[in-house]
């Protein structure tokens, strides 16, 4: 019998936090849930870095992931929105360590590239392929929720050794029948 593991996957934000988790069996990813924490601009900056500390942990509680990973902050040219955000990825990893969980960070470019093949991927594109990986048709009304089951689905794929595993493939008839779910 297969044993299988879940991951948590998380898309920081302070006005909007996206969260995924995955089940993974053997090779196989499977969508548990996706959705979004957003915020009111009412909302002062340490009540919502509250709020998320706590959401992770009601997460942790709820799922019991195996594993953690998060989207690294990009680096932009408004200082004060990166220090916000640095915040917000903090206080996640935070409740994540607390409960044990092993925490791995992605780069936004490493996680597009992970799921469609291109670093400059747009979100639709994005939700598009998770769609076609996690046979899912759901399109969430924020798409920081696919972001975060992007996170998710990237570190499934990252330790799976599904991806930058080239030396080891010898062209898209082998990729294909090494991972047939992924052909539709």
């Amino acid at each position: 019998m297969k044993t299988s593991k879940i991951i948590l996957g998380i898309d920081p934000g302070t006005v909007s936090m996206g969260m995924g988790v995955i089940e993974v069996t053997g090779k196989n990813a499977g969508l548990v849930m996706m959705d979004v924490l957003r915020f009111s601009a009412k909302t002062d900056t340490y009540s919502r870095l509250q709020r998320i500390h706590q959401k992770v942990c009601e997460l942790v509680a709820a799922y019991r992931p195996n594993e953690f990973a998060i989207e690294a902050p990009f680096y932009g040219k408004n200082v004060q929105s990166m220090l916000k955000l640095g915040r917000a990825q903090g206080v996640a990893i935070a409740a994540a360590m607390s409960a044990g969980i092993p925490v791995t960070e992605y780069s936004p470019r490493k996680i597009k590239q992970s799921i469609t093949g291109n670093g400059n991927s747009d979100k639709v594109q994005v939700l598009k392929m998770l769609q076609r990986i996690l046979n899912f048709s759901e399109e969430p009304k924020y798409l920081d929720a696919t972001d975060a089951l992007a996170v998710a689905v990237c570190h499934h794929f990252q330790n799976s050794g599904r991806i930058n595993d080239k030396k080891l493939l010898k062209g898209w008839e082998d990729f294909m029948a090494r991972n047939p779910e992924r052909v539709k």
